[in-house]
């Protein structure tokens, strides 16, 4: 409301100094110095007058006398009658000129008026049809225009070589950007370009960056949209929009077109409860006909980013428009340590600072994670009044970002503190005994959110891309740690390792059900599809793929692989009390013990 009113006043402003604008004119045109006849005379008597010149009007015998006098003044007066002013003045002996009649100012009669009405009348119409809801109206015409936006030239200023850690998928897509630049090559030896390229991955690990590049790589125009900028709640909006894109695509080839989120606007088709003519449908299908309807190596790729392929209609993948599929996976280690080098270019690093050692211990971080640790220890500096980044920054924001702000204000007794460090400390001593799953990074007692008292933070010493059977096994007893240090020191158990056990059983139901690895159930899957069974209409139909007695089986394979890895835990921390005691009494004293702390008892007990 505030901006309409200061738009009002700017307004009134203009028009108010087109008025003055137009009075001080009209002032300086009227003529000045005005006295009577008998002052004229009076002073041609005396000598004082050197010359008198005369302007008749032309309608009638009107007119205007300017006086000159001897001095260099000038004086005007109007008169009534000229002609016989003139037969006065020939009994005196003052020098007399009449001007020609003066023409009228077509500009200052005609012009000037009706150009000062118009310009008001325009600011008028401005206001009324702003306040009217016009400017809405206005905005409906462009509806159905695409919301892509173009870069040109400077506007992309991403190459290929501010992008790390995507080595392999830089290297697929070179033959791209060689198209864009010279595609004559290419048509010479009948080859066909792809037309569409999808970019599938998680998400942060740079499928729009990547896309930015290669546009920015080969110097051509890139349009940029979003899936869910197509859709719109009136039906057509979406498929107008479409047309729009490609038609604007087309006028400015070779070019790219990259949507990002493309699953938003192409999922499958006929898997909602509205039947096939939704917006959503419509949408797709005019999708389909226009990356269809290219011709070939017509100068146009589409480049499209999604983490959901799985729910993507199978229209849209298939050879001739979306020929290509590009997996973005998150970084290697040497990936990691090439981001993170990126990412410190404009932040002033300690002489502590490992980047080799931060690409180590985040496996699994993407790139956008890679950045907000960065960020996160940068923000940290600052709060601390200092121009560099630490190596402790950075440690400090690793806990942060991976596990949560650490509540230290908040009011613990001594019991909860107490059941929360041989909780943790259950954890940790199975992190460090077994063999194929994670070492410990840190130990808290420090609640960091609801429901959690601590945390066990465990760092990967590498990077791995199969998880065996024994690895998931020792995960889950790692899990049930915390019961099992509960029931052994307390006689009692508490409800702090709910999350804990939710864990232990997906991974123990998914060993059984998804990845074959039950004797009695056998190599076959069972799993319900979760992922993929996302939309109503699907669910409404959706079927059990297994009988109520294989369902029972399923149940005891679970509970017997969970019974077997909380017996096996139990007989690891039994061994172990002692270091269970030593660890909880540390953390009840420090709050917090690293890596190095928590090795050493080991040492100590001994």
């Amino acid at each position: 409301m505030r901006k309409k009113t200061q738009g009002y006043r700017a307004y009134f402003v203009l028009i108010i100094a087109l008025l003055v604008f137009a009075a001080i004119f009209s002032f300086l045109q009227a003529p000045r110095n005005y006295y009577t006849k008998e002052q004229l005379l009076k002073d041609i008597s005396d000598g004082a007058v050197s010359e008198v010149i005369i302007n008749p009007n032309a309608e009638n015998r009107t007119g205007i006398v300017e006086t000159k006098f001897k001095s260099g003044t000038s004086k005007q007066l109007f008169l009534t009658d000229v002609i016989a002013f003139e037969e006065e003045l020939e009994a005196t002996d003052v020098t007399v000129y009449v001007e020609d009649i003066p023409r009228e100012n077509w500009f200052l009669s005609y012009a000037l008026p009706v150009l000062v009405i118009l310009i008001i009348g325009v600011f008028l119409f401005i206001i009324i049809t702003s306040q009217s809801g016009g400017g809405q109206n206005a905005k409906m015409m462009n509806f159905g225009k695409s919301r892509a936006r173009m870069y040109v030239g400077d506007d992309n200023p991403i190459k290929l070589k501010d992008v790390a850690g995507l080595k392999e998928e830089k290297e697929e897509l070179d033959e791209i950007v060689e198209f864009l630049k010279n595609p004559a090559k290419f048509i010479k030896v009948g080859a066909r370009i792809p037309k569409g390229v999808l970019l599938e991955g998680p998400p942060g690990t740079g499928k729009t960056l990547l896309a930015k590049a290669i546009a920015g790589e080969a110097n051509v125009p890139f349009f940029s949209i979003s899936g869910s900028d197509f859709v719109e709640m009136f039906v057509g909006v979406g498929a107008s929009r479409v047309r729009d894109l490609f038609e604007e695509a087309k006028k400015n080839a070779p070019c790219m077109v990259f949507i990002d989120e493309i699953d938003a606007v192409a999922r499958r088709r006929g898997t909602g409860m509205g039947g096939g003519h939704d917006e959503r449908e419509q949408t797709l299908n005019q999708l389909l006909v226009e990356m269809d309807g290219f011709k070939e190596n017509s100068g146009i790729i589409v480049l499209a980013a999604t983490n959901r392929v799985d729910i993507l209609d199978p229209a849209i993948l298939r050879p001739g428009r979306f020929d290509r599929k590009i997996a973005v996976d998150v970084p290697d280690v040497g990936g990691r340590e090439e981001i993170l080098q990126i990412h410190a270019k404009n932040k002033p690093l300690g002489d502590d600072v490992d980047l080799k050692d931060i690409a180590r211990t985040t496996a699994g971080f993407t790139g956008a994670d890679l950045e907000n640790l960065l960020n996160e220890s940068a923000i940290s500096a600052a709060k601390a009044d200092r121009v560099f980044i630490t190596q402790k920054d950075i440690k400090d924001s690793f806990v942060k970002v991976g596990i949560g702000v650490e509540k230290k204000s908040k009011i613990i007794s001594d019991k909860d503190k107490k059941i929360t460090a041989y909780h943790e400390a259950g954890h940790a001593i199975l992190f460090h005994e077994l063999p194929d799953i994670d070492s410990v990074y840190i130990i808290s007692v420090i609640p960091t959110g609801p429901g959690a008292a601590g945390y066990t933070m465990p760092i990967p010493e590498r990077d791995e891309l199969h998880h065996t059977k024994k690895h998931m096994e020792q995960e889950i007893m790692a899990l049930l740690g915390g019961r099992i240090a509960e029931k052994l020191v307390f006689d009692d158990i508490t409800a702090g390792a709910s999350n804990d056990i939710k864990r232990a059983t997906k991974i123990a139901r998914l060993m059984v059900t998804k990845y074959g690895m039950s004797d009695n159930i056998g190599v076959i899957c069972y799993e319900d599809s979760d992922e993929e069974e996302v939309f109503i209409g699907r669910d409404l139909a959706h079927a059990k793929n297994h009988s109520e007695a294989v369902a029972s089986e399923i149940d005891r394979e679970v509970k017997a692989i969970i019974d077997k890895c909380y017996k096996d835990a139990e007989q690891i921390i039994r061994a172990h009390m002692d270091v269970l005691k030593a660890c909880a009494e540390l953390l009840i004293e420090k709050e917090k013990v690293n890596r190095e702390e928590f090795e050493a008892l080991f040492n100590i007990v001994k």
